[in-house]
């Protein structure tokens, strides 16, 4: 295992680079968010060496949110306390390359577009709204409105272009395709609380996982909105963050209030792994893309931690 000390930084967003196998961007937050700095760290790992900070950009509002480009090794998208995105490059330790600004509140979800227009962003925010952003534009190409509380995430879909997912304290899990984001195409109240995460999985373009402030984790099938495919139970407190595995396709990952990251196997429904290594909220989480079975994860105590979990990892063929 690898470990990093965000000092005085507590971590709420972790992605490993598209492009390099050993890096990782991490977004952190001051004072727990509530108030103060942000700060994103730009890391490499490697054995022997463990992980080392190659940039270290500061912001002054609290960051929530990181995605890297897809179409440039260096740059990098965060969403902050201050309704702001910044667009940074990772070899300039300066100032951001651009602010993006049209969010009335914070910024608690960024993510770069999965399928074509790879230069096409989305930001979910507390404002209630989704924006579709150019980034090579100033103002947002469109918002999507309707959610009736807070919007704490809003991923893309990696097979249908034009197609995203939302979940918010609403309770209800939101399919949009942004050539009409008046409307969104389809709404499944998922859960009874709050819905803090969503992920699609990465071999079925239409299931959907959810994690609610509710502990429970659900999958979903687009084209049966009515009732849920698969109900992961075991965490304790609010499930933060999910993600699918990019190499297992029943394989996902979460993380919790209550300290811990879980495996699961979605076919079978069960935890395959309990990982007790924080000592307070964790918060970021990610698949390596290049490593098979390897993740990254953040949280509340200071420490983003690198590790591979074996039953993450392809199973040998008989």
């Amino acid at each position: 295992m690898f470990t990093f000390q965000t000092q005085a930084r507590h971590g709420y967003s972790v992605q490993f680079s598209p492009f390099y196998a050993q890096r990782l961007a991490c977004a952190t937050s001051q004072h727990y968010g509530i108030a103060g700095s942000g700060r994103l760290f730009v890391l490499d790992f490697t054995p022997g060496h463990g992980i080392q900070p190659i940039r270290v950009l500061d912001w002054n509002s609290g960051l929530f949110d990181v995605t890297w480009s897809e179409d440039n090794e260096n740059v990098l998208v965060t969403g902050s306390g201050d309704g702001s995105l910044q667009v940074w490059d990772a070899m300039q330790p300066a100032a951001p390359l651009k602010v993006l600004k049209d969010h009335t509140r914070e910024v608690y979800s960024v993510h770069w577009s999965q399928t074509r227009n790879e230069h096409f962003i989305i930001s979910a925010s507390w404002d209630r709204t989704i924006k579709l952003w150019d980034i090579h534009k100033e103002n947002p190409l469109s918002t999507c409105t309707g959610h009736d509380g807070l919007v704490y995430s809003a991923v893309w879909s990696p097979h249908i272009p034009g197609c995203v997912a939302s979940v918010s304290g609403d309770q209800t899990l939101r399919v949009w395709d942004l050539r009409n984001p008046e409307a969104a195409r389809m709404i499944i109240p998922a859960h009874s609380a709050e819905i803090l995460t969503c992920d699609w999985a990465k071999y079925d373009q239409n299931v959907l996982f959810t994690g609610s402030v509710d502990a429970v984790i659900r999958g979903w099938d687009i084209r049966r909105g009515d009732r849920c495919l698969c109900e992961l139970t075991g965490h304790h407190m609010a499930v933060r963050r999910l993600k699918t595995s990019p190499h297992v396709g029943s394989v996902l990952a979460s993380t919790s209030y209550d300290f811990t990251v879980r495996i699961w196997d979605t076919s079978s429904k069960q935890c395959t792994d309990n990982l007790e290594h924080h000592s307070e909220f964790v918060y970021g989480l990610d698949f390596n893309l290049h490593t098979s079975g390897q993740l990254a994860d953040c949280g509340w105590d200071e420490l983003v931690r690198v590790y591979s979990v074996p039953s993450c990892l392809p199973k040998e063929p008989p």
